[in-house]
């Protein structure tokens, strides 16, 4: 039966599709799935970036950087509430709870429009002070925050988009969730080049493509959502009710996704000094990271859903297996993009019309890429199993712990001793160190959960049951 007419959540007290066959054959088919639909994501950004250098001017580049960095602070808290609402879905899917299940993506949809009200709100008043905080003057300065007040209020639109998609990732429809992201990215590309060109729109453009891709990725997730009936009657008495419940995880999550914002903020900063041409370098290594290791961020997200539903079964030697094969597929993907990165760097610095400093620190970066992205890789899969396995407090520790200790001082030296390449090589030394000590933490954590016993306790380390009276007793 074709995956968009069947219902993933039925019958009830039936396990989960995860918690039986080859655990690399479902990690490597959602992580291929959802590559699809995240890289088709960063490919357009990455063109849209592309098609603005080809405007001729650098402080255009570095303003949509400066921009993307505001906006993700926004993108983070939906990535938090996406994490809690797939989590908590996915376990109740695993424990065969159909209703719970609807119930909870229900509640976790309104709490994220809500949450990305209240951002828009807080954000655009701030985004000049903030611009101006992380290094932006002048005309970037200008052309940064006019484009925030075109595309920071379509924020509205993507988190729904983002917690639709992290809802059919949780029920195993990998093919959909795909579909969401990839629906977005093929709006932009064909409008971003008609407006920001055809249309003479420039800077502007890319922010209207922005915003229209946003709305078709919020129309495809609900298109989703709806065909597997994931959600219930909207209640606001449910949305309060589970609230306590979705962000018990989705609070550390949000403050776990907001340490790289904090990072990037830093770095750019850091990078400022040297001038336009090294901060115009550092969007262009943002904007290409992603496409080039977005594998990457889609093996962390799919494995969660892997993890919770076993969780949920009380199968802990698939749990262990999950991480092993997770660790396995960071590894050969990491060596096959960074040998790309590396033969590739001379074209990718014409490609983009980076010379002098911007050209020396694009190419020590790809140099350097893979080593640095292995140990981020394994700090991902880490972070998707404490966010999954109820201990959320231990992935923002560590990402805080990536941004600050592992990032700024580092940073600082590097730059002291080697000028901006020093900066990325110090990033590398907080990353090999974050990195093992998130994978072998995860791992501790399913042997913990598996020693555990008594009763399960929600956001504690134990099975989350979301049946309303059940759910109702243990808030």
């Amino acid at each position: 039966m074709p995956e968009a007419n069947r219902d993933v959540l039925r019958p009830e007290g039936g396990e989960g599709r995860f918690v039986t066959g080859s655990i690399l054959r479902h990690v490597v088919v959602m992580s291929a799935t959802g590559s699809v639909g995240l890289m088709a994501v960063f490919v357009v950004d990455l063109l849209s970036l592309l098609y603005v250098s080809k405007l001729g001017d650098t402080n255009l580049t570095a303003a949509v950087g400066f921009a993307a960095i505001v906006q993700f602070f926004a993108i983070a808290i939906n990535i938090g509430l996406m994490i809690a609402g797939g989590a908590l879905v996915s376990r109740a899917v695993g424990s065969g709870e159909r209703a719970g299940a609807r119930r909870i993506a229900t509640s976790a949809t309104i709490h994220g429009i809500a949450a990305a009200a209240l951002l828009v709100a807080v954000l655009l008043p701030l985004s000049g002070p903030l611009l101006r905080a992380i290094g932006a003057e002048g005309e970037t300065l200008r052309v940064a925050e006019r484009f925030l007040w075109i595309a920071l209020p379509s924020n509205l639109l993507m988190a729904p988009g983002m917690m639709f998609s992290g809802l059919l990732r949780a029920i195993g429809a990998a093919r959909q969730a795909m579909f969401v992201t990839l629906g977005g990215a093929l709006v932009t590309v064909g409008l971003d080049p008609l407006l920001i060109f055809g249309a003479g729109l420039g800077v502007d453009g890319a922010a209207i493509t922005t915003c229209v891709a946003r709305g078709a990725f919020a129309l495809i997730g609900w298109h989703g959502v709806a065909s597997h009936r994931m959600l219930a009657r909207p209640s606001l008495a449910a949305a309060i009710r589970d609230a306590p419940l979705v962000f018990r995880i989705a609070l550390p999550a949000v403050l776990t996704n907001l340490a790289p914002s904090v990072a990037s903020a830093f770095l750019a900063h850091v990078l400022a000094r040297y001038g336009a041409a090294a901060v115009a370098a550092n969007v262009v290594i943002d904007r290409l990271t992603p496409v080039a290791f977005g594998g990457l961020f889609a093996l962390s997200g799919s494995i969660g859903p892997i993890l919770g539903q076993n969780w949920g079964a009380g199968r802990f030697d698939r749990m262990r297996g999950i991480l092993r094969a997770g660790t396995l597929v960071t590894l050969v993907y990491v060596g096959v993009v960074w040998a790309t990165l590396v033969l590739a760097r001379e074209p990718l610095m014409h490609l983009f019309a980076l010379d002098g400093v911007a050209a020396e620190l694009f190419g020590f970066f790809c140099l350097v890429s893979g080593a640095v992205w292995f140990f981020n890789g394994l700090l991902f899969l880490g972070n998707a199993a404490f966010n999954n396995l109820g201990f959320p407090f231990s992935s923002t520790l560590l990402n805080w712990g990536r941004a600050t200790v592992g990032t700024m001082p580092p940073a600082l030296v590097g730059a002291a001793l080697y000028g901006p390449r020093g900066v990325i090589a110090g990033v590398g030394i907080g990353a090999l160190v974050f990195g093992l000590t998130g994978i072998v933490l995860a791992a501790r954590t399913v042997t913990r959960l598996e020693r555990r016993t008594g009763p399960p306790v929600p956001g504690a380390g134990a099975p989350v049951a979301v049946a309303p009276a059940q759910a109702e007793a243990r808030v």
